[in-house]
């Protein structure tokens, strides 16, 4: 038994971990979409202050790079467990400081500086943790059960998407919109120190991977991993990046992007949308699932595969769908867009491990898959808003298809070998 629960127990952890740090990075991008731009950021049309307010949002994904490398560092030379720890510090007071912020009207320029600032902080926090998750799922995984546990960390994502989401919903439904933009908006950043507290005290009760640790005591700590990491092993950060583009694009075109279109130019209902939202969210969760299963019937790189193939073709109809003008015609679309992105999303984990070797993995998982945030979470929302901007809304669903095309040339390059 004793062997059930300490699975049970990495599970729980990769699981919620991830959950609150993507809780954290989800609560920006719904004040994104919804109140950053007129709090923050002047502009002389709603549609400036938004892409300013994508950009700001934009400034993570720029960062997790460098915290990929900072807590690769410290991951490959000392260990997953204590990187973790650190990660979710990082975000967690990065994104409580956020709800004390004064806002443009208070503070001038500096409000938005220290907006960004912080930003960038959640960038850095979230550099290190979702690799940090994945590697503490697979490399404590039974033998053939690398894609199931791999998923776990990816359940994460819609989860922590739904505690933003659903709380942005139930502070709508009992504030009035002057409320929500005076104040209401701060509560979802002050509620993360209560779950950041759960999620640390769930991962300092772990030990360390025994496969971490069969490295270490064989050849010791790699000096400087991200230095061998781009040395000798380009061409799996090149395909590694390639790969994590869908999700990422995915994702934030059905979440912080569709979120302003629709209670902006669209016309939607802020509390409908955002309930459509959270029900997608459960597809998602189911499709993890499926997919972790089987990634380890066939293989994570097929899996990743078919899911790039299916969100193609969901670009091609995606923006048709959110400007149906009917609720559930959007819903749909989302759920069945959310539904195929599990096939992109849950496979990752166990992909992008098999590409590096143990003592320089939290490097190689973490630089790459942020490298894919950069173009896919980063890039992705800002060139849509700015075709929405300049009268190109229709071209916006190409954007995943195009993503979809990046990530099957990614798996097509990156060959398993570890």
């Amino acid at each position: 038994m004793q062997p059930i629960r300490d699975n049970a127990r990495v599970l729980m952890a990769a699981m919620t971990g991830t959950a609150i740090e993507y809780y954290d990075f989800f609560i920006y991008g719904t004040a994104a979409a919804l109140f950053f731009g007129p709090l923050f950021f002047p502009a002389e049309s709603p549609e400036a202050q938004t892409l300013l307010a994508f950009m700001s949002f934009g400034i993570a994904f720029i960062a997790r790079p460098f915290g990929a490398i900072a807590f690769g560092h410290f991951g490959d030379r000392i260990g997953r467990k204590s990187t973790l720890v650190a990660s979710l510090m990082l975000m967690g007071g990065s994104t409580l400081l956020i709800a004390f912020l004064p806002t443009y009207a208070m503070a001038g320029w500096i409000a938005p500086v220290l907006l960004c600032v912080l930003r960038f902080a959640q960038g850095l926090g979230m550099g290190g943790e979702w690799a940090g998750a994945s590697l503490l799922a697979v490399e404590n995984a039974p033998e053939g059960w690398g894609g199931r546990f791999g998923s776990a960390p990816q359940l994460g994502v819609p989860i922590g998407f739904i505690m933003a989401n659903g709380l942005f919903l139930l502070l709508g439904l009992v504030l009035t919109d002057a409320q929500f933009s005076d104040w209401g908006w701060r509560i979802p950043f002050l509620v993360s120190a209560a779950l950041v507290a759960i999620g640390l005290w769930m991962r300092i009760k772990l030990a360390e991977t025994p496969r971490f640790r069969e490295a270490i005591e064989g050849q010791g700590p790699e000096q400087v991993p991200i230095l061998r990491l781009l040395t000798e092993h380009p061409k799996a950060v090149l395909a590694g990046g390639a790969g994590a583009v869908t999700s990422y694009a995915v994702f934030y075109i059905a979440t912080a992007f569709a979120l302003a279109q629709a209670t902006g130019p669209l016309g939607y209902s802020r509390e409908g949308f955002l309930g459509i939202q959270m029900l997608a969210s459960l597809f998602l969760i189911a499709s993890n699932l499926l997919a972790g299963m089987r990634a380890d019937r066939t293989s994570p790189a097929k899996t990743l595969a078919m899911g790039a193939a299916g969100i193609i073709l969901i670009g091609l109809v995606f923006e048709a769908g959110l400007e149906s003008g009917s609720l559930w015609i959007a819903g749909l679309t989302l759920c069945v867009t959310l539904l195929v992105m599990g096939f992109t999303n849950a496979p990752l984990a166990g992909w992008l491990t098999s590409l590096f070797p143990v003592r320089i993995r939290y490097s190689g998982v973490a630089f790459s898959h942020n490298i894919g945030g950069i173009v896919g979470g980063a890039m992705t929302p800002v060139l849509a808003q700015i075709l929405v901007t300049q009268g190109g809304s229709g071209q916006t669903g190409l954007l995943l298809s195009l993503a979809g095309v990046v990530t099957l040339l990614g798996v097509l390059i990156g060959k398993p070998r570890y």
